[in-house]
């Protein structure tokens, strides 16, 4: 499933959706921004999520469902909590509404807008009363804030950094993908960077293999890869196709290290 938050669009079409999820198999729910600003989308793989109810909010979107595979019957919610006090607040109490309308396993997603934590926010010396009013609400609504370990903050505009985007899961939800994480994706243009998540035990297997572009810009991949190919000899293909993996991870490492970590050390 995809929550995209923010959309500023004030229609959603079957087009608009084909092309974000290359497929037409596609359900989607959307709550329409308010001219050029808010707007909310939620995009799944109709063979994956059937969707049995839909709930809306001008600031928040809960589908209610079954996750097929599985037969969990749960709600995903996407939020974009607002930015005065009363507003957060208004919306809190919808949510709490409609989580004991539907009494399943819950998860929310989003920008709530929002910090728990005094080292969640660059150079804050004090949480806001709205931040202790978020606290009190998750903590009432017995939700799990999901740690996402690979990042510090989630927005990024000038010197201001702040982990405001966040998921929120409820025991039952754990109870059924008790492995569930969470990690951040690349910030791309946006000033937000994308959520992950995923429910470990559903990814458990080989780890795939990926060729990155920036390889083929180096001079000496291919003189490389060629020579590995011949010292590996005559044995069967697929055998020969895994073991060329170590030494290009070898080789991509010794030339550009961990990709990974340079990329979010640049973010931050």
């Amino acid at each position: 499933m995809l929550g995209l938050v923010e959309t500023k669009k004030e229609m959603v079409t079957k087009y608009d959706v084909v092309r974000i999820w290359k497929s037409d198999s596609a359900g989607w729910e959307f709550v329409n921004s308010t001219g050029a600003s808010r707007g909310l989308l939620l995009i799944w793989d109709e063979t994956v999520f059937k969707l049995t109810n839909c709930y809306k909010g001008d600031r928040w979107m809960c589908v209610e469902g079954v996750v097929v595979k599985d037969n969990f019957h749960c709600v995903i919610c996407l939020v974009y909590g607002p930015h005065m006090r009363t507003e957060k607040s208004s919306v809190w109490e919808e949510l709490s509404y409609i989580t004991g309308l539907c009494q399943v396993p819950f998860c929310y997603l989003g920008d709530f807008n929002e910090i728990l934590h005094l080292e969640e926010r660059k150079g804050a010396t004090s949480l806001s009363a709205s931040a202790e009013d978020f606290r009190t609400w998750i903590n009432d609504m017995e939700l799990i804030d999901l740690p996402l370990n690979d990042r510090k903050y989630t927005w990024f505009r000038g010197q201001s950094c702040s982990h405001i985007n966040r998921s929120l899961v409820s025991l039952g939800w754990l109870e059924a993908y008790p492995e569930t994480c969470l990690k951040g994706g690349p910030r791309g243009l946006s000033d937000h960077c994308p959520l992950i998540m995923e429910d470990n035990t559903k990814f458990a297997g080989p780890r795939p293999f990926r060729s990155l572009d920036l390889w083929f810009t180096h001079e000496g991949f291919l003189r490389m890869v060629n020579e590995e190919w011949k010292e590996l000899g005559n044995i069967q293909f697929l055998e020969k196709m895994k073991a060329l993996s170590v030494p290009i991870r070898r080789w991509h490492k010794q030339h550009f290290g961990d990709m990974t970590e340079r990329i979010k050390r640049f973010e931050e």
